[in-house]
């Protein structure tokens, strides 16, 4: 389908000779809320005061250092070829969330151990938030005109049409095609995923079942949009999609802890903290 349709401007703002992208905007929005959320959470849990900020605050550098890392990584060839410091330009896009998880995960668990605090209670309170600042931060995919899918035929455009806005629409209109908006699949998935992960915690699950959920139902989702996706990492072994081998052992290992952590009593307290009855 071709099309004719301008593109919004990914500069949020200049300030003299510095640009401010709306990538960077958004993806700070979406820590922001993150931040927000999980920071009441653990206060309604009682936890130290601040404990959230305080692991945002190594997790973040990490986070975005392995983003980048892993995406440069199995782009090596796009960079190789190009500026050193090309390596580094975070705000032209390349983050890449699987990276930004394995680091976060990494941080955690050292933080946990350091502060003397269960690993699991941190990943749990922390998981809504995870999948909240992913649904946000895909729009920053979209004003970079990224992660979206392959063309779309004129019965989908005229069907999209009907239900998208125009901005929408417009802004998958790249060098004259139209592009199906994967990032707007994922990001609808993702909150969908918030959604659950919200009524799950009002179960009082068992003590890492929720951030298992989310590794769970959030993988599911990327594994099936991954697929339509055009611009995917594919792993150094071949034309294997990156995210979705990674979206697969993330689903049977976090299956496999679920079933060992309740089956050998290590998920021994809720979600609050209570331990579990005995029967």
């Amino acid at each position: 389908m071709t099309c004719d349709a301008p593109a919004l401007d990914r500069v949020f703002i200049e300030i003299g000779s510095k640009e401010i992208y709306w990538y960077g905007v958004i993806i700070a929005f979406g820590l922001f809320l993150a931040l927000l959320l999980a920071t009441r959470e653990s206060n309604r849990l009682g936890l130290k005061k601040d404990i959230m900020l305080d692991l945002v605050v190594f997790a973040i550098p990490v986070a975005i250092l392995s983003a980048r890392m892993y995406y440069v990584i199995f782009q090596w060839e796009q960079y190789a070829s190009g500026p050193w410091w090309k390596v580094f330009a975070i705000w032209e896009g390349g983050l890449a969330i699987h990276g930004a998880l394995i680091g976060s995960v990494l941080t955690a668990i050292v933080f946990a151990k350091v502060r003397k605090i269960n690993f699991w209670q941190l990943a749990d309170i922390a998981a809504p938030s995870l999948i909240l600042g992913q649904a946000i931060g895909r729009w920053g995919n979209f004003m970079n005109q990224e992660a979206h899918g392959g063309p779309i035929s004129q019965a989908t455009y005229e069907s999209f049409h009907q239900y998208l806005p125009d901005f929408i629409m417009n802004q998958m209109c790249i060098n004259g095609i139209m592009y199906h908006p994967t990032f707007l699949y994922e990001s609808v998935w993702n909150l969908l995923v918030f959604g659950f992960l919200l009524w799950l915690r009002r179960r009082n699950p068992l003590r890492g079942t929720l951030f298992l959920s989310y590794l769970i139902a959030y993988s599911i989702g990327r594994y099936f949009i991954e697929g339509m996706r055009t611009d995917s990492l594919y792993t150094l072994l071949g034309d294997f999609r990156t995210a979705q081998v990674i979206s697969l052992i993330l689903i049977i290992g976090s299956i496999i802890l679920l079933i060992y952590r309740k089956k050998s009593g290590k998920a021994n307290r809720h979600y609050d903290g209570k331990k579990v009855a005995n029967k």
